[in-house]
């Protein structure tokens, strides 16, 4: 009988195992593939075709989408209506403001009799060339010399009244023009028939006439205290 020599390696003598192999990449692919498009079958089956929505459902959901159109129509007009609502409202504040000529000016030689005649307007002292302003919104009907006033504008306003601007050393606006309260006119001076640089203002209604201060006064202005009822209601508001 042979003997083993010890040196000799143990060999198995039983089924030799063959190693499994790495699964395929192909394999995990349709797998993936198969899970996706079972997902993709149960969410189309959760939405319904067009094809099988009643047509009730269908109208409802056309009606839905016209209302909603005219939800937003109705509120693209009401916008629309709001901003032609405030400018309208802008413009009637516009032609209802009075203001005074001019800021920081002496009060001197007021509407009355002087030395036997009429003087038929009021005159503010001020450096020539001082910038001085419509009193009223209305529409300029005299821009040039205009005789013992010198350079004058005259402004007609929308209630019918005018303003006289009398003895400026230049006019800055154009006859036919529109003006606002608060728009510039011209340059106070010392033109025509005057005694040293001073705006002379005149107000007359239907061709006379009156005095200034209590014509402003009523309409919020005291020009001898230089008060402006519209910028102090909007300092105080």
């Amino acid at each position: 009988m042979r003997q083993r020599l010890s040196s000799e390696p143990d060999r198995y003598r039983g089924r030799r195992r063959v190693p499994t192999p790495p699964r395929s990449r192909y394999a995990a692919v349709v797998t993936t593939a198969f899970v996706g498009a079972g997902m993709v079958a149960l969410g189309a089956a959760a939405l319904p075709d067009a094809k099988s929505v009643s047509p009730s459902v269908l109208d409802e959901l056309k009606q839905a989408s016209i209302t909603s159109q005219d939800v937003a129509a109705r509120a693209d007009s009401d916008d629309r209506a709001s901003r032609d609502s405030r400018a309208e409202t802008k413009a009637s504040t516009e032609q209802d403001v009075w203001l005074l000529p001019l800021q920081g000016y002496d009060f001197n030689a007021p509407y009355g009799m002087h030395g036997g005649k009429l003087h038929t307007g009021v005159d503010l002292v001020a450096p020539e060339g001082t910038p001085y302003v419509a009193i009223h919104a209305g529409a300029v009907t005299k821009a040039g010399w205009f005789g013992g006033y010198g350079y004058t504008v005259i402004v007609k306003h929308t209630d019918g009244s005018e303003a006289i601007y009398g003895h400026s050393s230049a006019v800055t606006v154009k006859e036919g023009q529109q003006v606002k309260a608060g728009d510039q006119l011209g340059l106070v001076g010392n033109t025509g028939h005057s005694y040293g640089a001073h705006l002379h203002l005149e107000i007359h209604v239907n061709g006379d006439p009156r005095d200034p201060v209590p014509w402003l006064q009523d309409r919020g202005v005291d020009i001898k205290m230089q008060v402006e009822a519209f910028y102090s209601d909007v300092t105080t508001s």
